[in-house]
């Protein structure tokens, strides 16, 4: 769901720390002491233009006095970051939530094993921090940039020495990293991951045989941005009520049960979170997310992102 705006909190610095990455650090517009977070833990930020976006925490969650954001411009994506960058500046206010956090360490696990791609070192960067703070698990850190010049943080995790593994591809695929001698054997650890979808895509592919539990993903990105050029309208038929709705094709499932008054529980809406699980007692879906394993695909559906598959006309659903 979407978080409220609830904090006022002023731009006390800016500056590039990477090629088209900025930092934001934010402290409150009164003075006021802000709110504790853990590592793995996100702002929605509301941005010029009216739109909003969350951001990950970046920064000692031990460090109370603000908040810092790291940013990448992306100059063909939806308009958030450019927003940010181009026309925030030092002293201006962002109306925010207060930190919620759906990508939290959890459980005592005998390692830790961070993946992050890109801007996708920010939750990562805080997870470190928050792991050295409390004296462990052991960890190590793989990070896939493109060069070292859009490598964000790159002096701080150098400092940690062999537990960081940094891989510059240039953006070729045939230098990219091979990551399943990585992930080939679980070994008693939890993985962390946050990147690029497709990266993330690929370590969802080469983890199916994990504990189920042990394997967890960050992603901001909208269903748009798994959504497919081909994509037809279908039928949602709700079991409890007995309703029928109509999905377009430019419309999510989350959206059109919303529109309809139905209170589905969401956060990510990128099919990472598992916020909107939801029971499938019909039809047969494409799956979009990156949460369901294989044996729970035929009941469950994650419906910010995952849709009837070609050829199925109505899926039901278990509300």
């Amino acid at each position: 769901m979407e978080d409220a705006a609830t904090l006022k909190l002023m731009v006390a610095a800016r500056r590039q720390i990477a090629t088209d990455i900025h930092r934001f650090d934010l402290v409150d517009a009164g003075g006021a002491a802000l709110p504790a977070w853990r590592a793995g833990a996100h702002l929605s930020v509301s941005l010029p233009g009216g739109l909003t976006r969350r951001y990950s925490l970046c920064a000692d969650p031990g460090e109370l006095g603000g908040y810092s954001i790291a940013v990448k411009r992306e100059a063909t994506g939806r308009g958030g970051s450019r927003a940010l960058i181009d026309q925030v500046a030092v002293g201006d206010t962002l109306p925010c939530s207060t930190p919620r956090n759906d990508f939290a360490l959890s459980g005592r696990p005998g390692a830790r094993l961070f993946i992050a791609g890109g801007i996708g070192i920010t939750p990562i960067l805080s997870m470190i921090l928050e792991t050295e703070a409390a004296g462990g698990p052991p960890w190590k850190l793989l990070y896939l940039t493109r060069s070292a010049d859009h490598t964000a943080f790159g002096a701080k995790l150098a400092s940690y020495g062999p537990r960081v593994t940094i891989h510059h591809d240039g953006g070729d695929p045939d230098r990219a990293f091979d990551l399943w001698p990585l992930l080939e054997q679980p070994k008693g650890r939890q993985m962390l991951c946050c990147g690029p979808r497709g990266l993330m895509q690929a370590v969802r592919d080469m983890t199916g045989h994990w504990p189920t539990g042990s394997v967890l993903f960050e992603d901001f990105s909208t269903g748009e941005a798994v959504a497919a050029a081909a994509d037809t309208p279908f039928r949602l038929r709700l079991a409890r009520s007995g309703a029928v709705l109509e999905v377009p094709a430019d419309a999510s499932i989350l959206s059109v049960l919303r529109e309809a008054g139905h209170a589905v529980p969401f956060s990510c809406e990128s099919g990472t979170c598992g916020s909107c699980r939801t029971g499938l007692r019909g039809g047969t879906a494409q799956h979009r997310d990156l949460v369901l394993q294989p044996a729970e695909q035929a009941s469950q559906i994650m419906v910010c992102v995952s849709r009837a598959a070609p050829g199925c006309d109505e899926l039901v659903l278990d509300l």
